[in-house]
């Protein structure tokens, strides 16, 4: 199944999570591999929208929140090295609104 083509991104993903170290579950030095950083955090963005919202999404659990999803691929970056990745996206159940949640490193079986 496909998410909504206009599914949510928020820049505060990329900007405060994605692309800044984090003490716990760090992905910023996982997306620097593929030339992902702070100084264009919009290619990131623009990347996730294009190569990986459109994939096929996969049902995982649902909770009183929304319908979780997950989407696997390969993330090709700034510097042309594509990334096994995961995504984890959500359609809220009051709004109805598909949200981006996370992105996971994933085995290289995805490429």
């Amino acid at each position: 199944m496909e998410l909504p083509a206009d599914s949510l991104i928020a820049e505060d993903k990329v900007t405060r999570y994605l692309l800044v170290p984090q003490p716990r579950g760090d992905k910023s030095a996982f997306l620097k591999r593929a030339g992902y950083s702070l100084e264009s955090p919009r290619r990131l963005w623009e990347d996730l929208r294009a190569q990986i919202l459109p994939l096929d999404a996969v049902p995982l659990e649902s909770n009183e929140f929304g319908q979780y999803y997950e989407i696997r691929g390969a993330l090709k970056g700034p510097n042309g090295a594509a990334l096994a990745v995961r995504t984890i996206w959500m359609t809220e159940r009051l709004t109805g609104v598909t949200k981006f949640i996370t992105l996971i490193p994933a085995r290289r079986e995805i490429l």
